[in-house]
């Protein structure tokens, strides 16, 4: 969907947006440092693969996946990054990496971190990676309608399990259960 196909759905829909370029921006942190916006009102769209399935995952720009965690949050044994090139085709006139997070256009559910909901205004790339939209938060979750989810992430900063750091062994079995309890991870 290029630029010209996502205003005109926009449009459609009534709601107020507005359009950048901007220069490349091949990640969402990227973007944000280009339109000078922070990293947790831009949207990072992440493919997923679950059980087979494609699905979108959008959540901040600054944040990362818990796979294992998100595993469990959306109740599969099967959660992966899917491949380029398995998705490609799907979005047949956006650059890839730059799919904007519009899962109903393209076939797939969208899943969104709760955090993105509290933002009064989100930025996201608009099929290219030299153009973005800026809309309201409200009018977004309106239009796609996703799954909000508040785990499955790693916020910027987060400190990482002692077992994690570089240098330390591997909890065993009994102490991992006590781990899992920890708030943020």
């Amino acid at each position: 969907m290029p630029v010209k196909q996502l205003k005109e759905f926009l449009d459609e829909a009534g709601v107020e947006y507005m359009c950048l370029s901007h220069p490349p921006a091949f990640t969402a942190q990227q973007l944000a440092k280009h339109v000078q916006i922070a990293g947790d009102r831009v949207v990072k769209t992440v493919i997923l693969e679950l059980d087979g399935k494609m699905a979108m995952l959008v959540m901040p720009a600054t944040w990362r996946v818990r796979w294992d965690r998100l595993s469990r949050v959306l109740d599969t044994d099967f959660v992966d990054l899917a491949n380029e090139q398995a998705f490609q085709d799907r979005f047949p006139d956006c650059e890839v990496g730059a799919m904007p997070p519009f899962g109903k256009l393209f076939g797939m559910t969208v899943y969104c971190a709760e955090v993105l909901t509290e933002q009064p205004e989100l930025a996201f790339a608009a099929g290219t990676h030299t153009e973005s939209i800026h809309m309201k938060t409200a009018d977004f979750l309106r239009l796609v309608q996703p799954m909000v989810i508040n785990q499955g992430f790693t916020r910027p900063g987060a400190q990482k399990p002692a077992w994690l750091v570089k240098g330390r062994r591997r909890p065993e079995a009994a102490e991992v259960s006590a781990l899992s309890g920890m708030a943020g991870y």
